[in-house]
């Protein structure tokens, strides 16, 4: 094959096994990402016949990479990754160090050295940024409480992943290994050296963004939009995608990923951040494509047959070790099960910077290659079962549900922002409205009653915002809607009115079923996202059904016609307008 069609080459095979796998996958009732992995596999160098490029594909996964990134900065402001720092930031670090300690146990008792355990351990502790986005996305729930805590803990994961390669060559030679001939042996005065300046570096590129980004990128995106180019759009939000992550990589020494983050972060601030990405989605979808089946090209299905036992006990570090942990770790945070949940199953795989750090640390002598083998068919099997674990969500909350023994062992009991403090006025909680969240349109329903004189209740998932609205005078309880105690506490057998303002349809239905058994007398409004979801709601009585794109068509119909009208009455008044 000629060398200038490599490219060519690479993407046809990638994408058209990819369509071929996929399709089989869906119709196996599997998930699409299998079939991806499956068609890597079979273009990969590990099976018969043709072999891709694989160095190719693996710079085409990076684009994926950054695509995936960029889009995610383009959904979540500063404001939501700061919501959530209290529990992302704590529990990202804590996860990683109990999972690297899982890893790094199991290392030693293989014989390894225990440089190779520590680099065996934080391989497995970090999860794919890109199968988690995937994964909140086919779900609808990447906007929700859930899924900006599980990015923000992704994105600290990330901040770390980033600071451990660079400081490993420095720590190479006390490690065990040996760095590369330009580091200086791994001296005292090297490592602070290194530790400061990665830590400058990422310090100056999260201000520059932050102060420069925000203001330079989105004026330079309606500069572009107002020559009316759509075409010239899309180049332009791709660029600065693809742009931005290469040059914070190159200037700042951080990963692509948290490039294209925050290059979608500043982006947001620009009123076109929806056009944005909805231009860029076609792109993102199809090198997302790619990442996967370039992770399945580094498979190795001998790994199966030769450790079976060992790749055994790295699937359930992966899947289930990281998952009890991460569970663990937002219940002793004082959220819901449900977060915990959903959480745990969040992380229950590796990726991209599994596999960096892999070759780092084989590089420097620290890990033998059997060990990259095995984080390698570790990734391959953690990313299958993955959205397995996502559907058995459902199942356990029913279980806890039903046995009462179990639940009432993860109660929050001690949590002060679980209930309501003494010093409330009873007057205040009754014939008041709850409001079950306080997101986008929670906050504006808020501040229409708050404004009107009515008494209200939230109850919010997020305790750093119930924290905040008790400090304003709000009177807020944590935790979820859902859940019975929490409309107990909420007061919902004295209110008025319930307010459901998060569009999960099927914990509507339960807030309801649970209020009218307490208050029966009770008026319900709720919100919802489509017209199924609205129908179902309507043909169950469960009160008056607000769906977004009607409301939004109602009243720019509303104000249409009221302006069309008087456009036609003007005239007949001898207005010469």
């Amino acid at each position: 094959m000629p060398h200038n069609l490599s490219l060519i080459t690479t993407i046809a095979a990638a994408l058209g096994c990819g369509l071929l796998f996929g399709y089989l996958a869906l119709r196996l009732k599997l998930p699409a990402l299998v079939g991806y992995l499956a068609a890597g596999i079979l273009i990969g160098p590990a099976t018969p016949g043709f072999v891709a490029d694989s160095v190719m594909a693996g710079q085409l996964a990076e684009i994926g990479v950054m695509l995936m990134m960029f889009g995610v900065g383009l959904h979540f402001s500063l404001d939501d990754l700061w919501a959530v720092r209290k529990i992302a930031l704590p529990g990202a670090i804590l996860q990683i160090g109990f999972a690297t300690a899982l890893g790094m146990g199991l290392a030693l008792y293989w014989g390894w050295s225990p440089g190779g355990g520590l680099v065996f351990g934080l391989a497995l502790s970090v999860a794919s940024t890109v199968v988690l986005l995937r994964a909140l996305e086919e779900r609808a729930i990447l906007d929700s409480l859930n899924g900006r805590i599980a990015v923000g803990w992704l994105v600290v994961e990330d901040l770390v992943t980033v600071l451990v390669l660079v400081l490993l060559p420095a720590l190479a030679v006390p490690l065990g290994g040996t760095p590369p001939e330009a580091a200086q042996h791994g001296s005292d005065a090297s490592l602070w050296r290194t530790l400061a300046l990665t830590l400058a570096q990422v310090g100056g590129f999260v201000v520059l963004m932050l102060v420069v980004g925000r203001k330079l990128f989105p004026w330079i995106l309606w500069q572009v939009a107002r020559t009316g180019s759509r075409e010239l759009f899309t180049l332009c939000v791709i660029a600065a995608a693809v742009g931005i992550a290469y040059g914070s990589t190159h200037l700042f020494g951080v990963s692509f990923a948290l490039g294209a983050f925050f290059a979608g972060m500043v982006l947001r601030e620009s009123a076109l951040a929806h056009r944005a990405a909805q231009e860029s989605l076609p792109l993102r979808d199809a090198f997302a494509v790619l990442f996967f089946v370039s992770v399945g090209m580094l498979f190795d299905p001998a790994i199966v047959l030769q450790q079976p036992l060992k790749l055994l006990a790295v699937v359930l570090i992966i899947v289930f070790g990281k998952s009890v942990v991460a569970f663990l770790l937002v219940l002793l945070l004082r959220y819901p099960v449900k977060n915990a949940l959903l959480i745990s199953a969040s992380l229950a795989q590796i990726g991209e910077f599994s596999f960096i750090l892999a070759a780092l640390g084989v590089s420097l002598g620290l890990m033998p290659v059997e060990g990259q083998s095995l984080i390698l068919a570790g990734a391959i099997l953690s990313i299958a079962i993955n959205p397995l674990l996502f559907h058995s969500i459902a199942p356990l909350e029913r279980l806890l549900g039903r046995n009462s023994k179990l639940a009432a062992s993860f109660e929050r009991a001690a949590d002060p922002l679980a209930m309501l403090p003494m010093s409330v006025p009873q007057e205040h909680l009754s014939g008041h409205v709850v409001l079950v969240g306080y997101g986008r349109v929670g906050r504006r329903i808020a501040d229409a009653l708050r404004a009107q004189g009515i008494a209200l209740v939230v109850a919010e998932q997020n305790r750093e915002l119930v924290d905040t609205l008790r400090q304003r005078g709000i009177h807020a309880v944590a935790g979820n809607g859902g859940e019975t105690t929490v409309l107990i506490q909420a007061h919902v057998a004295h209110a008025a009115m319930l307010v459901i303002a998060t569009p999960d349809t099927f914990e509507a239905r339960a807030m309801i079923a649970t209020s009218r058994t307490l208050n029966p007398h009770i008026k319900t409004v709720v919100r919802t996202h489509s017209d199924s979801e609205a129908e179902l709601l309507r043909s169950e009585r469960v009160g008056q059904v607000f769906m977004g794109e009607q409301e939004l068509a109602k009243g720019m119909s509303a104000h249409v016609l009221a302006q069309f009208a008087a456009h036609e009455k003007g005239p007949q008044h001898g207005d010469p307008h």
